[in-house]
C-alpha cells in the first residue's frame, strides 16, 4: 500500500489496530542525513518488547503491572526515494497475547477520545465541587455503562488537572475578565478592585 504521508500510514496502522483489538506506539525512526526527511518508521504492538520485573511509578510505591509480552506485531513504513510517498515495506500480523474483545475495547488507547461534550462535563461538574471521578461514574449512567463512554477516569483526571494548571496563578485575573463582560451586557453593574505588590 502507498500513502502520500507518514502520518497516514500510521493513522492507517493504528485504525487497524482499533479494530483488531490492541494498541500501538512508535518503535522508532530513521532519518536522511541529505534533507532530514523520515526514511524509515516502526509501528509496533504495545505489548512489543520484554520486561523482566514491575517497574515502580514515580513518586510511589505502588508497581506497575508487566504488560510488555514480547509481541511481534509490527509494520514498517518506507520512504520511497524517487517520491515523497511512503509504502508498507514490511508487516508482521501474528501478536502472542490475546487480543481485546469488544467488550472491552473501550479500554484501547485508539479507542478513548475526549469529546467536547466530556470537557464541558467535568468542567460544569468542577464548579459544582464534583471531582473527576465521580463525574466519570455519573456519565457513565446517563451513556448507559462504561463501553459507551469513549474515555476513562485517568483522561477525565488528567484533563480536570490541565485546567487547574491553567487556572493557578491567574484565576483573579479570569475573574476581573468575567466582571468586564457582565459590565458590557449590564450597565448598571458595578464592580471595583483593589492590587498590591503580590
Amino acid at each position: 500500500m502507498k500513502f502520500d504521508t507518514l502520518q497516514q500510514g500510521i493513522s492507517f496502522y493504528e485504525n487497524c489496530a482499533r479494530v483488531s483489538g490492541f494498541d500501538t506506539r512508535l518503535y522508532s525512526t530513521k532519518k536522511r542525513k541529505s534533507d532530514g526527511k523520515i526514511s524509515l518508521n516502526l509501528c509496533v504492538c504495545n505489548k512489543e518488547g520484554i520486561r523482566e520485573t514491575p517497574r515502580l511509578q514515580s513518586n510511589c510505591k505502588k508497581k506497575r503491572p508487566i504488560t510488555r509480552m514480547g509481541c511481534n506485531a509490527r509494520i514498517t513504513l518506507k520512504l520511497i526515494n524517487d517520491q515523497d510517498n511512503y509504502i508498507i515495506f514490511s508487516f508482521h500480523e501474528g501478536h502472542t497475547h490475546p487480543l481485546t474483545t469488544p467488550n472491552s475495547a473501550h479500554h484501547i488507547k485508539q479507542s478513548r477520545n475526549l469529546t467536547l461534550a466530556h470537557k464541558k462535563y467535568i468542567m460544569d461538574n468542577s464548579h459544582a465541587n464534583i471531582g473527576a471521578t465521580k463525574s466519570y461514574r455519573l456519565m457513565k449512567e446517563h451513556v448507559g455503562g462504561y463501553q459507551n463512554m469513549a474515555a476513562s477516569v485517568t483522561d477525565f483526571e488528567n484533563f480536570q488537572r490541565d485546567i487547574r494548571k491553567h487556572v493557578k496563578g491567574n484565576d483573579a485575573q479570569m475573574l476581573i475578565e468575567i466582571f468586564k463582560r457582565k459590565k458590557e451586557m449590564c450597565s448598571s453593574f458595578f464592580f471595583k478592585y483593589e492590587m498590591d505588590d503580590k
